[in-house]
């Protein structure tokens, strides 16, 4: 907890929208790689402790398996905050992680950003914690498949309105 808003006051502390897509991603690979559905998943975050995150909704069949996590920000003003994040994984010849942008999540059209333009807008440091969580959840066993993954935002493009994002050059939904 952080201390703040007068004397004696503690923030309380949330999470951010990359953390939520890793463990989306993390409970959906889960439930692709053992064909059953995740309720929560333990999540390492960049400095080194571990979370839980319950999963909202999860679905899945043989090729492709999708959860989601309802973003909590704490006492943050972030307009993301109850936003559902979704994770959709589906296996791939080729192997290794990839991983896109779907509905909700902005496209970048502007240099200068982190991310080369024409790219979803999803940062260096959510990208590799997505590719962790993905790894842990497969126990790095893909037999020389691979997986991609999805990450969507409800409301994403309604949300990013109300952020700097358009300014920024993200268009079409959060970063």
């Amino acid at each position: 907890m952080t201390t703040g808003r007068g004397k004696g006051k503690s923030l309380r502390s949330g999470y951010t929208t990359g953390a939520c897509a890793a463990a989306a991603a993390q409970a959906a690979a889960a439930t692709l790689f053992k064909q059953v559905m995740a309720d929560q998943v333990r999540l390492e975050l960049p400095d080194g402790s571990e979370v839980s995150f319950k999963i909202s909704n999860c679905a899945f069949d043989s090729i492709k398996a999708s959860c989601s996590v309802i973003k909590d920000a704490g006492d943050d003003p972030d307009v993301t905050n109850g936003a559902e994040i979704r994770a959709s994984v589906s296996w791939k010849d080729a192997p290794g992680i990839s991983i896109d942008g779907g509905e909700g999540v902005g496209m970048v059209t502007k240099p200068g950003l982190e991310i080369p333009v024409g790219m979803p807008a999803i940062n260096p440091v959510p990208r590799q914690m997505i590719t962790d969580s993905v790894k842990k959840a497969t126990a790095n066993s893909l037999n020389g498949k691979g997986i991609k993954v999805t990450i969507s935002v409800s409301r994403g493009e309604e949300l990013a309105r109300r952020t700097l994002n358009p300014r920024l050059g993200i268009v079409g939904g959060i970063s």
